[in-house]
């Protein structure tokens, strides 16, 4: 048996729906069993966290960088500093614009769980949108290797952003995060 967690931050409702998707592709593995816990509700799961197998961290990306919400957590992880070491890792974050810096999200999140000393799996795909045959309906549309990105219009709300391309491509990292753990467990044993 495989246990993924997926702890997240969602102001508006866009990135819980990301974290939705990923939690749907991690539980297309067989034998994998997935936990939401959103930050708010970190207290009550610091032990189930502690015993995952993977973890995959999940923010909007708010002024260039991880929410304010996610950031305490990571502050309050430092009390299970070793106890992550060798879990699987990987991340997702929304925002707004094409861009918005999402990347430095991602690079926060990775340099975060390199300092629990866990693993980091990238999104694994190759860029879609980026030649004049692509659509904003390929899979990783926004061209992220990091993670995955999505993109949610400011004046939508989560019922129809993000939209089903980005969802898709985070179940893609779901999948992968579980796959690889899986894996990665086989080999340990």
């Amino acid at each position: 048996m495989t246990s993924v967690a997926i702890v997240y931050h969602s102001g508006y409702g866009h990135t819980k729906v990301q974290a939705e998707a990923v939690a749907r592709g991690a539980a297309k593995v067989a034998g994998t069993t997935v936990t939401l816990v959103p930050v708010e509700d970190v207290d009550a799961h610091w032990d189930l966290l502690d015993a995952a197998d993977a973890i995959i961290f999940g923010a909007p990306t708010y002024m260039g960088s991880a929410s304010a919400q996610f950031k305490g957590f990571m502050d309050a992880s430092s009390k299970h500093w070793g106890k992550w070491r060798d879990k699987i890792a990987a991340g997702f974050t929304n925002s707004a614009s094409q861009s918005g810096d999402k990347l430095n999200t991602l690079v926060q999140l990775a340099i975060f769980a390199a300092q629990h000393q866990m693993l980091w799996t990238s999104l694994g795909l190759m860029p879609g949108n980026n030649n004049s045959n692509g659509s904003v309906d390929d899979l990783n549309r926004l061209g992220s290797f990091l993670g995955a990105m999505a993109q949610s219009n400011a004046d939508q709300g989560a019922d129809v952003a993000p939209p089903a391309a980005d969802q898709r491509t985070a179940e893609v990292l779901g999948e992968r995060v579980a796959e690889t753990t899986r894996r990665w467990k086989a080999g340990a044993a």
